[in-house]
Order: structure tokens, then sequence, then C-alpha cells
């Protein structure tokens, strides 16, 4: 189902942008799991707009509401249902786009799927709706932590402003520290100060995240078809404005040679199987190595833009159309706990698996 993701930890989203509300219904989650509802609301509150000057001023406190399968701080193994409520909805703003096409949005694509669509926000298009993957995203981050896992995700470019360095040689615990996200602080900077002249000209830049798993144990993953790199491509390209996903050494990769990318094992000190260099970001066969994952997701500049632009409406005729409202000059910042959510609920899904496919 198109609204559906996952195989055993399988999430559903529902709402629209303007409706009343956005939710998710997270099914196979284990029983007995303890769930701290501050946790999920702590990470609704990184996605949330209107937390800084850099991003969307809409205001929306974006409340966790949990609707079944929590009982007594522990999950029951019944579905888990979450709910969040529409608050500072202006749906006049979209009146003007009621027949006309933005560029690069949805509205043609949706007219020409369905034959009729949600002009208000873009519906089912919205980037809002992803407040409900992190949501469930978060519930699927305390199942990891139960096992070890961690996911991390920071702003690693700003337009052509770029972290100089990996994310081995950064502190990840800077991420939060700044408001771009950014865990390198002098490159934070120039990066905000970007995205500041970027909403002064009333335009919108993008950028790259890059994620991180540690922790994970090898054997995540299916040999075939559902690959644990083609479950976090699919992931990541099914954001809004995420324009491509690469892993390991990606296309950097095919500047080198065999005899330098392939990653030779050895085994360490503690007897663990360990590889020497890892351009394989993790993952061998579609299978986690037991090595840190790592990735970066590239996101384009927001579509909506406070400035003139020449489209067409749906009769066919040419019409000149300007953004109105309020939308995020750079989508970066409030992306790095999609992209969190995201990996969470991929590894959760492919550990169930992984637990279900040998005794």
């Amino acid at each position: 189902m198109s609204n559906s993701f996952g195989t055993l930890f399988r999430i559903s989203t529902f709402g629209e942008s303007h409706g009343p509300g956005i939710g998710v219904v997270i099914d196979g989650c284990p029983a007995g799991l303890a769930v701290n509802v501050a946790d999920i609301q702590a990470a609704l509150n990184r996605r949330r707009p209107g937390q800084s000057e850099l991003t969307t001023p809409r205001s929306e406190a974006d409340q966790v509401e949990v609707l079944s399968g929590l009982f007594e701080g522990q999950t029951t193994g019944t579905p888990i249902g979450l709910f969040i409520r529409n608050a500072d909805q202006r749906s006049h703003d979209y009146s003007h786009i009621q027949n006309a096409y933005r560029p690069s949005h949805a509205d043609y694509t949706y007219d020409q799927k369905y034959g009729h669509r949600d002009y208000r926000g873009g519906g089912r298009s919205s980037a809002r709706e992803t407040a409900a993957r992190v949501a469930a995203g978060a519930v699927a981050m305390q199942l990891l932590q139960h096992y070890g896992i961690q996911v991390r995700s920071y702003v690693s470019q700003v337009g052509a402003v770029a972290v100089p360095v990996g994310y081995e040689q950064l502190d990840l615990g800077l991420i939060d520290s700044n408001l771009v996200r950014c865990p390198h602080p002098e490159t934070a900077e120039r990066m905000a100060e970007l995205i500041r002249q970027t909403r002064d000209r009333h335009d919108t830049v993008g950028g790259i995240i890059t994620g991180v798993a540690t922790g994970v144990p090898a054997g995540l993953g299916e040999p075939v078809f559902d690959k644990l790199h083609a479950e976090l491509g699919k992931a990541m390209l099914s954001i809004n404005a995420v324009k491509a996903f690469e892993y390991g050494s990606g296309f950097a990769g095919t500047l080198l040679f065999g005899s330098e990318h392939n990653d030779a094992f050895y085994t360490d000190e503690a007897g663990q199987v360990r590889t020497r260099t890892n351009h394989s970001g993790g993952i061998q066969g579609g299978i986690s190595n037991g090595q840190d994952i790592y990735f970066r997701v590239a996101f384009k500049p927001v579509a909506t833009i406070l400035q003139p632009q020449q489209t067409i409406n749906n009769q066919g005729e040419a019409v000149e159309l300007a953004g109105r409202g309020r939308h995020d000059p750079c989508v970066l910042p409030r992306a790095v706990p999609i992209v969190d959510a995201m990996t969470a609920l991929v590894l959760a899904d492919m550990l169930l698996r992984a637990r279900a496919s040998r005794v």
C-alpha cells in the first residue's frame, strides 16, 4: 500500500497538511518495550516548524497523542496509534493555486493520477506528513537502543558550503548545538549565513544530510531484492525534496581501483571481526557486516519561492505565480530528524526480520 512502509515493523501514516491532523499506526512492534513518550515528543520538536529563524514561521506545537498500544509505559504488542493535531493552518494562503500548477511541485502529477487534489499546502504531498514518520521513528529508535544501536544524522552541506571532514572526525554530540544541526561549528556558521542570505532574496537552497548508524550487528538485510542499502535508499528517496542517495564510498568509489576499494577483514584484540577500511559503508551483499553504516542524502532547494514564476493552470493557460505563506528557505535543519526516523524504521524492521530468519 502506498501509505505503508516496512514488513514486520510496519507503519501506515494518514492525514493532510490542512486537515484536522496527521497520524501513524505502528504494527509489529514487540510487546514489553519500554517507550518514553517524552522521547517521541523530543523528536517531533526537532522537526516542528517555527523552531528557529532559519525555518518556516508556521507555529505548530506538534503535541503527540498516544491513542493505543502503550500501557504503563510499555508496548502491549497491539497496534500503536499516534496522532498530531494541526493548529496553525492558513488555507487561504493557497487559494491562488487552486487551479494552477506550482513549478516542481506535485500539483500537476496529483491531478493526472487522481483527477482531484487538495491544494491547501499540497495535502498528502506536503512535507507535514513526515511528522507522522518522525513519531513512528522515535518508537523504532527506542527499540534499536534496546539492542545497542544508535542512529544520528547531521547537515554536512548547504549549497556549496560543506563540512571539510568525514563523520569519524566529528563530535556528533554537537549536532544540536546550533540552528543548522551541523557538528562542525565553523562550517555551521557559514551555512546559517548562507540560509539567511537566501531567505532575504526570497529564494531557497538545498544541501546534503549525512546519516550514521553505529552498533549495528552483522546480518541485517535480505540477500536479493530487500538489500539493506536498497531499503535505506527507498526510505530516503520517499522523503520530500530528496533527489539522491549514496552509501559508503558512493560515487567517489568509482574513482578507486578494486585494490584500493576492497575492505580487508581482520580480527581485533577483542576477537571481533573488523575491516581495515569501510568503503562498503557497513553493508556487503545487501547485509550489514557489523561496521558503521553511513550514507548521504541530497535535498533539492525547496520548490516554493516567494518570487514570480511562469507556469500554467489546469486549463493549460499560461499564468504567473508567486509563492505565498510561510515556507523554509532551507529544509535541511528540519530534515535531520526525518532522516533519523526513516533510518531507524528500516533498521528496526530488518532487526526483527533477522531475528525471525534463523534459530
